[in-house]
C-alpha cells in the first residue's frame, strides 16, 4: 500500500512539476522566496497593532513565534532527518526527469514541506484570529501558491505538501487555542462597536488592507516575472 502511494505521488509530481515557460520559472522562483511576502507580514503587524493594545500585541508576537518554531522545527529539525525521503531534485530514481530552475535543488530531504507547514499554519492562525472570510480566502490563495511553487521547482512531492499543510493547520489551530486562553486569563477582551468590525473585533477596513497588500504584491510579482 505504501509503495502504491509513493508511486502515485511521484506520478502526480511529474505531472505538476515545471514547464517550458521562462515566465513561470521566474514567477515561481519569486513566489517561493519568503522575502517576497515581507510587505504582507508588515501589514499584518500594523493591523494587529492598530486594533489591539500593546499587551495583547506582545501575546500575539509570542504566539506567532511559537507557531513558527513548531511548524518549521518539527519539519526541518525532526521529521526530515528521521524519514530521510529524498527531495525529487535529489531522487536517483527520477534523475533526468525533474525540472529544476537555476540548479536550485534545496536540501537533501523533503518530507514534509516546511513551506507548506509554515504557510498553512499562519493561514489557520490568522483566519481564526481575525475571522473574515475575504482574508481567509486570500491567505488560502497565498499558502496554496507558495506551496505549489515547491512542486513546480522540483523541491517537493505533492505528498510532502499535503502532509505539511495538514500539520501546519493543526499547529495553527493549537497555537490559536493557546493564544485565546492567554487572552482570557489575562482579561484581554475585544470591545465591539458596530458591524464595521469582524467577529473578533478587527476593523474591516484595516483587514481589507491585508487583502489589498497581498494582491498588489502578487501583481508586482507577475510584473517582475515578465521583466
Amino acid at each position: 500500500m505504501l509503495e502504491q502511494l509513493i508511486t502515485a505521488d511521484r506520478q502526480l509530481f511529474l505531472w505538476m512539476n515545471g514547464s517550458d515557460s521562462f515566465f513561470y520559472d521566474h514567477l515561481m522562483m519569486i513566489v517561493t522566496h519568503t522575502s517576497t511576502w515581507i510587505p504582507l507580514a508588515l501589514m499584518l503587524i500594523y493591523v494587529f497593532l492598530k486594533n489591539n493594545n500593546l499587551k495583547r500585541f506582545v501575546l500575539f508576537v509570542l504566539a506567532f513565534t511559537i507557531l513558527l518554531i513548531i511548524t518549521d522545527r518539527v519539519s526541518s529539525g525532526w521529521v526530515k532527518p528521521m524519514v530521510h525521503r529524498f527531495r525529487p531534485s535529489h531522487e536517483p530514481a527520477l534523475y533526468g526527469l525533474v525540472d529544476v530552475c537555476g540548479d536550485y535543488r534545496g536540501g537533501l530531504y523533503g518530507f514534509f514541506s516546511s513551506h507548506a507547514s509554515n504557510t498553512f499554519g499562519i493561514l489557520t492562525f490568522v483566519a481564526l484570529l481575525i475571522r473574515n472570510y475575504r482574508l481567509t480566502l486570500t491567505l488560502f490563495v497565498w499558502a496554496s501558491l507558495s506551496s505549489y511553487s515547491r512542486i513546480y521547482l522540483g523541491l517537493h512531492y505533492p505528498g510532502d505538501i499535503l502532509c505539511g499543510a495538514l500539520f501546519g493547520s493543526m499547529a495553527g489551530a493549537f497555537v490559536y487555542s493557546l493564544y485565546a486562553f492567554g487572552c482570557k486569563k489575562l482579561s484581554f477582551p475585544h470591545t465591539y462597536y458596530s458591524d464595521q468590525y469582524t467577529g473578533s473585533g478587527f476593523l474591516k477596513d484595516d483587514v481589507y488592507l491585508l487583502v489589498v497588500t497581498f494582491w498588489l504584491t502578487l501583481l508586482i510579482v507577475f510584473i517582475g516575472a515578465v521583466a
